[in-house]
């Protein structure tokens, strides 16, 4: 099920760049990304309280916060370089790039959560970072 859900997810990244490309072509970066992030606050929560899973919040512990809370502001500021990225590049050229973002969660998830990279992972993230490459090139000779 999982694989559906990842499935999914890149399906729905994939609309979210187009849209947000197309909504940044008037619009200030940081400001876009602004809106869309009250909308994520009230979808997320909305879905929160709709599974009934908002009293979950007083069993979380302060090291789980202390890493949400993290991951939080770096979600931000991945997402303002996004934004960023997409209002001045070509949104072809952007997206393969930030997401080589695989590749460094890669190497994050195996220093520190000790996941285990086998050769295929190691295979596959050379193939991301040389599609990005690829692709990066081929807009430059455009």
């Amino acid at each position: 099920m999982w694989v559906l859900y990842a499935l999914l997810a890149a399906i729905f990244a994939a609309v979210v760049t187009t849209l947000s490309k197309a909504g940044l072509k008037d619009t200030e970066s940081s400001l876009a990304f602004a809106i869309q992030s009250i909308l994520i606050i009230i979808v997320s929560w909305s879905v929160v309280l709709i599974q009934g899973n908002a009293q979950e919040i007083s069993r979380i512990d302060r090291k789980t916060w202390i890493y949400l809370i993290i991951a939080g502001i770096f979600t931000s500021f991945s997402s303002l370089f996004t934004f960023r990225a997409l209002k001045i590049g070509d949104a072809s050229v952007v997206n393969p790039i930030e997401r080589t973002s695989l590749v460094f969660a890669i190497i994050l998830a195996a220093i520190f959560l000790k996941e285990k990279i086998t050769w295929q992972i190691a295979t596959g993230a050379l193939l991301i970072i040389a599609g990005a490459i690829l692709i990066a090139l081929s807009k430059k000779s455009s």
